[in-house]
This record gives structure tokens, C-alpha cells and sequence, in this order.
């Protein structure tokens, strides 16, 4: 290997680094752009029935709009009604355990939901939980 540096590479260098112009980052020409779209609903005060039905319309829309993500509040169960039958365990809240499931059953739900998560807490901790919806190609 040759370690002398040409008198064309010594200009060429000094011109580059006295040189005030900017270069372009070409990376940041290919850099994706990811907007996340988020969407809420808070099921408080629902009945179950009324709360899958609200929550199967709720995704089912909201895959046809583009959204990425849901953010589900069913609450802890701290104030349902759960004392008052005797067959439901009163430590656990219906919407919380049930919604949740009730999605992971219907197959034609789980065809546009890529995951579901529970919330962080400023999004409601354990009373919520997430949504990530498939990437829509129609249109």
C-alpha cells in the first residue's frame, strides 16, 4: 500500500473541509415516515352484551379509517355489581376479563387485530388495554 498522498488529493481534501456548503444526509431521505393513528373508547357502564357489541363495531370501524391502535378502558371492576350474583367472582371485573377474550374468539376480529396489550398506566394501567390493528390495504 502507497502512503503518499497525491498533490490532487491534498487539494481536494482542502477544499472539502474549507468548503461552508452543506452536504445533504442522504439518509434522511429514506427515513419512513410512521404516523400512528390512535383511537379511544371507554366501555364504562356497559353490560357485556352491550360492550362486545359496542367494542366489535368500534374495531371493525376503525380498521376502515387507517387507525393503528386502540386504546380499550373497561375500568378495574371496583364499582360493577359483581356481589350481586352469586356464579361471578367477585374479585374479578366482568368488562375487564371478558372484552378482551370476547375479541380473541371471534376469528373475524382477530383477521385485522395484530396484537393486543394492557395499557401503560397513563393510559388507564390495568383497567385498559391496547389494540394494534393490521395495516388496511384496501382502498
Amino acid at each position: 500500500m502507497n502512503n503518499n498522498i497525491s498533490d490532487k488529493d491534498k487539494k481536494d481534501w482542502q477544499n472539502f473541509i474549507s468548503n461552508t456548503e452543506k452536504l445533504p444526509n442522504k439518509d434522511l431521505k429514506f427515513e419512513k415516515k410512521i404516523s400512528i393513528k390512535v383511537k379511544s373508547i371507554d366501555l364504562h357502564g356497559y353490560s357485556l352484551d352491550k360492550a362486545n357489541e359496542v367494542i366489535k363495531d368500534f374495531i371493525i370501524k376503525s380498521y376502515g379509517e387507517r387507525i393503528n391502535k386502540l386504546i380499550v378502558v373497561t375500568g378495574k371492576g371496583l364499582h360493577s355489581q359483581n356481589e350481586k350474583d352469586p356464579y361471578v367472582s367477585q374479585d374479578l371485573s366482568i368488562l375487564k376479563y371478558s372484552v378482551p377474550e370476547f375479541i380473541s374468539q371471534s376469528k373475524n376480529l382477530m383477521k385485522i387485530i395484530h396484537e393486543i396489550k394492557d395499557a401503560k398506566i397513563e393510559d388507564g394501567g390495568s383497567g385498559a388495554f391496547y389494540i394494534y390493528l393490521k395495516k388496511n390495504k384496501s382502498l
